[in-house]
C-alpha cells in the first residue's frame, strides 16, 4: 500500500499544493489531474523518492519511503517524461538491460516486443524509432520488470489510438494481478478500479 500523508510540495519558494492525502491499495489506479504547473510531476517524483516533500510523509506499507530506501525503490517502476532508453542500444538490448535489474523472473523479451509491435525493429538502434515507438519501448519495461507499483508521468503521450488501447490493456492486466498504478494523463483512462485525484494550486 502506498500512502501520502498530509504532504506539501513547493517549487522554489512557491507552494504547489498542501495537505495532500491519499491511499493506493493493491488493484487500484489513481489518475492524477490538474492544470499545467499544478505539481503533478513533482508529486510523482516525490512518490518515487526523487524529491522530498516540504511537509508530510510518503509511506509504503506503513513505513517512510526514505527509511526504506532501496527496499522501496525495488518495488516500483517509474516512467517519466523522458523515455529513459539508450539510443545506441537496440530494443532487445534496452529490455535486456532492464531485465538485469529485475530480482524476480522477468517476462520474455521477444514476447514483449511482439506485444508492443516492435519485433520488426528488434535489432535496430533505438534512436531510429519514432517518438511513439520509443514510448512503447519505455512502457515495455513495465511488463518486463513486473514491479507491484507503477508510477507513470504522461505514459500515453505520443501514442496513437491503437497504442493507447495496448497500454490500457497492460494497465488492466497489472491491476488484475493486484498491482498498483498512479499516473498523470491528459487522456481518459478506461479502467474499472480508478480514482481521480485533482491537484489544485495552493
Amino acid at each position: 500500500m502506498l500512502e501520502a500523508i498530509d504532504i506539501e510540495c513547493t517549487r522554489g519558494d512557491r507552494p504547489l499544493f498542501r495537505h495532500l492525502c491519499f491511499r493506493l491499495n493493491p488493484g487500484e489506479l489513481i489518475h492524477v489531474t490538474g492544470v499545467n504547473g499544478s505539481g503533478k510531476t513533482t508529486l510523482l517524483r516525490t512518490l518515487c523518492g526523487l524529491t522530498r516533500a516540504s511537509a508530510g510523509e510518503v509511506q509504503w506499507n506503513g513505513s517512510s519511503i526514505h527509511n526504506l530506501g532501496d527496499d522501496y525503490r525495488s518495488q516500483l517502476a517509474f516512467v517519466g517524461h523522458s523515455n529513459g532508453i539508450q539510443g545506441e542500444l537496440t530494443s532487445v538490448e534496452n529490455l535486456r538491460a532492464a531485465a538485469c535489474l529485475c530480482t524476480m523472473h522477468a517476462v520474455p523479451i521477444e514476447q514483449t516486443l511482439e506485444r508492443v509491435g516492435l519485433a520488426p525493429y528488434r535489432h535496430f538502434p533505438s534512436k531510429i524509432l519514432s517518438q511513439g515507438q520509443k514510448r512503447r519501448l519505455a512502457l515495455a519495461r513495465l511488463v518486463i520488470l513486473q514491479k507491484p507499483l507503477w508510477i507513470l508521468d504522461e505514459p500515453l503521450s505520443a501514442l496513437d489510438i491503437d497504442s493507447v488501447t495496448l497500454i490500457t490493456g497492460f494497465l488492466i492486466e497489472h491491476l488484475a494481478r493486484s498491482g498498483m498504478v498512479i499516473m498523470t494523463s491528459h487522456q481518459e483512462i478506461n479502467v474499472a478500479a480508478k480514482t481521480v485525484l485533482r491537484i489544485e494550486i495552493a
